[in-house]
């Protein structure tokens, strides 16, 4: 699995998750409209672990575990000046990866989720 079909993955489920987030939360609809995801972000990529199991990460990640690698550490060289992932544990460099890909991620969901809801409401069908 390439780098892209990685995030394409981690795309799809951003947005099934978000549509969830939204279906149980009256306020994660407004959050979106108003550009505060941040919270909507912790739900999806931050309380729970995208894969779980050693095999199964090392799997996922495959070929391109040095470029998510790469892509973790400077992500916390930027935002925390130091490095934090154990990267001798494939389970905890999918789950960061999935982390550092997913804000993007997010955004783009959330901006597919808002042409979707605001064209339903415009046909008259919410």
């Amino acid at each position: 699995m390439s780098i892209q079909e990685k995030k394409q993955e981690l795309y799809e489920h951003a947005l099934e998750r978000l549509k969830e987030i939204i279906e149980y939360d009256d306020d994660a609809l407004n959050d979106i409209r108003q550009g505060e995801i941040s919270d909507i972000f912790h739900k999806i990529f931050n309380e729970d672990y995208y894969i779980v199991g050693y095999y199964q990460a090392s799997q996922w990640l495959g070929a391109d575990t040095f470029d998510c690698i790469a892509e973790i550490q400077e992500y916390e060289d930027t935002h925390f000046g130091e490095r934090h992932t154990d990267l001798g544990n494939a389970e905890k460099v999918a789950n960061m990866y999935a982390y550092v890909a997913g804000y993007e991620l997010v955004e783009k969901a959330c901006s597919k989720l808002l042409e979707e809801y605001e064209g339903q409401l415009e046909l008259g069908c919410e």
